[in-house]
C-alpha cells in the first residue's frame, strides 16, 4: 500500500493512523461448548479477553516480587520485604496491594531469557519468539485479532480486536508478518490527561453522521474506478477502512473511550496518573468486547538512581493493578480475563555504582492471573541473590504457550509469512500446567 492510497481516503474521514489501526471486530468465544466436549469443569473454561501490562524497560525482579532480604545489601538493596497472604511469601514494600491480592493471581519466579538487549528481549516477550532480523513474529494481540478474523475466535462487532495503549514499546507489539491488518489499534494519548479524547472514534470538524456515510459512498466509487486504473492493492486499505467506519459510528466505542462517565470515586481508585487511567480504560474496552488490550508503561530501564525511581512508578503499578483485579472481579470479568504484567527482562542483581541495576535476562518475575487459571500459586525459584531459576525453569516460549492456551488459541497452527514459509503460532513453548 502507497502513502498516497492512504492520504486520498484521510480526505474523505478523517479516522486517524489506519495504517495502525488494525481495527480487526472482534468478540471471543465463551468455548462453553469446547469445555463440555472435552470433559472439563466449569473452572477450566478458556478465557475470552486478555490485559498485558507490559513494563518496559525490564522491571527489577528482586525489588517488586522476588527480594532477597538475607542477602548482603549490595544484592537486596534498599527496599523492605513485606508478607503476602501466602504464609512464607515475600513481596517488597512498595507493592503492598498486590501483597494482599495474590489470591487473584500467580507468581512465575522463573521465567528465563537469553536475551539482554532492549529491542530483542521485547521482541521475544510480546511474541514468544526468539528475534531474528529476517522475519518479525506476530504479537499475542495480533494472533487473537488473525483468529477472530478468520472465526476461530468470534466477533464483538464494532469494537477492535486488539487495542495497544502508550505506543509501540521498541517498535514491537505489531502483527509483525501476519501483516499490517492485524496491528493494534493505538491510543498514544495519556488518558489521565483533561483533554484526553481518541479521535479515531470521533466525527472529525463536526460531521454528521449522513455525511460520513455520503462519503464513505464515494470513496467506494473511487476505489472501483482505481482498481481499473491501478495495480497497488487496496484490499488492505478497503478493511482498514470499514472498520474504521464501523468504530467511529459505534456507541460502545464511544462509552468505551469516554472516561468521564467513569464514576470519579472508581477513577480516584485506580490513581490519576497515566498508568492507573490506562488500567482503568483497558477494564472498560474488555467490558465494551475487545479481547487483548496491552498497557505500554515505560521508564524501567534503571541503569541510575534505581531505588528513587521504583519509590515512584513501582507504587503506581501496585495501585492500578490492584485495582483492575478487583474492578474485574467486581464486574464478573476476571474468570473471563486474564490479567498478566511483565517487562523484557529482570534486572542485575548486584547494584552497580550508579545506585542502579543493569539488564538481566536469566531471571524475571511474570505475575499472572484470571482467566481461569489457578490463582495463588507461586511457581519457581531463584537462588539466594536472584541471578538464575533453581527450580521449574520456564522459557519465553512456554509463557507465550501459557497465555496462547488460556485464551483457547491453537498455537499449533501455522500461518505463511510473505514469502509463503508456513510458521506456528508458537514453537517449542509448553503451557506451564500448574495454572491450569
Amino acid at each position: 500500500m502507497h502513502d498516497r492510497d492512504l492520504t486520498r481516503r484521510r480526505d474523505f474521514i478523517r479516522v486517524g493512523a489506519l495504517s495502525s489501526l488494525g481495527l480487526t471486530l472482534p468478540r471471543l468465544l465463551a468455548a462453553e461448548e469446547h469445555a463440555k466436549a472435552s470433559g472439563r469443569t466449569e473452572s477450566s473454561k478458556k478465557a475470552t479477553s486478555c490485559i498485558l501490562l507490559w513494563l518496559g524497560g525490564g522491571p527489577s525482579h528482586i525489588d517488586s516480587f522476588d527480594p532477597k532480604p538475607d542477602a548482603p545489601a549490595e544484592i537486596r538493596g534498599e527496599f523492605k520485604s513485606i508478607p503476602t497472604k501466602i504464609p512464607g511469601v515475600h513481596f517488597t514494600e512498595h507493592v503492598a496491594r498486590l501483597a494482599n491480592r495474590i489470591d487473584r493471581f500467580s507468581l512465575l519466579r522463573s521465567v528465563t531469557s537469553p536475551e539482554n538487549g532492549h529491542e530483542r528481549a521485547t521482541h521475544d516477550l510480546l511474541s514468544g519468539y526468539r528475534f531474528t532480523p529476517a522475519l518479525s513474529y506476530p504479537s499475542y494481540g495480533s494472533v487473537v485479532a488473525r483468529q477472530i478474523e478468520e472465526g476461530q475466535l468470534a466477533s464483538a462487532g464494532d469494537m477492535p480486536g486488539y487495542v495497544l495503549l502508550g505506543g509501540y514499546p521498541f517498535a514491537y507489539g505489531g502483527a509483525g508478518y501476519l501483516g499490517a491488518q492485524f496491528n493494534p489499534f493505538g491510543v498514544t494519548d495519556d488518558p489521565n490527561a483533561k483533554s484526553f479524547r481518541v479521535r479515531d472514534v470521533s466525527l472529525p470538524g463536526g460531521s454528521s453522521p449522513e455525511r460520513v456515510s455520503r462519503r464513505r459512498k464515494m470513496l467506494a466509487a473511487v476505489d472501483t474506478f482505481q482498481r481499473g486504473v491501478e495495480s497497488a492493492d487496496v484490499g488492505v486499505m478497503d478493511a482498514f477502512y470499514e472498520k474504521a467506519y464501523a468504530l467511529i459510528s459505534s456507541p460502545a466505542a464511544k462509552w468505551a473511550f469516554d472516561l468521564e462517565n467513569e464514576a470519579a470515586h472508581n477513577r480516584d481508585r485506580y490513581g490519576r496518573h497515566r498508568f492507573g487511567q490506562s488500567c482503568l480504560l483497558a477494564r472498560r474496552l474488555i467490558q465494551a468486547g475487545v479481547r487483548f488490550v496491552t498497557i505500554n508503561m515505560g521508564g524501567w530501564d534503571t541503569h541510575q538512581n534505581n531505588f528513587k525511581s521504583l519509590k515512584t512508578k513501582l507504587p503506581q503499578v501496585d495501585q492500578g493493578y490492584s485495582a483492575l483485579l478487583d474492578d474485574l472481579a467486581e464486574r464478573g470479568l476476571l474468570d473471563s480475563t486474564v490479567v498478566a504484567c511483565f517487562g523484557e527482562f529482570g534486572r542485575t542483581p548486584k547494584v552497580n555504582p550508579s545506585a542502579g541495576r543493569d539488564h538481566w535476562g536469566r531471571a524475571m518475575s511474570v505475575t499472572i492471573g484470571g482467566g481461569g487459571l489457578r490463582h495463588g500459586l507461586v511457581i519457581g525459584e531463584t537462588n539466594d541473590r536472584a541471578e538464575e531459576p533453581t527450580e521449574r525453569p520456564i522459557t519465553v516460549a512456554d509463557l507465550a504457550a501459557t497465555i496462547y492456551h488460556a485464551l483457547g488459541v491453537d498455537f499449533s497452527e501455522e500461518y505463511l509469512t510473505p514469502q509463503n514459509r508456513p510458521v506456528r503460532v508458537n514453537y517449542q513453548g509448553t503451557p506451564v500446567g500448574e495454572l491450569f
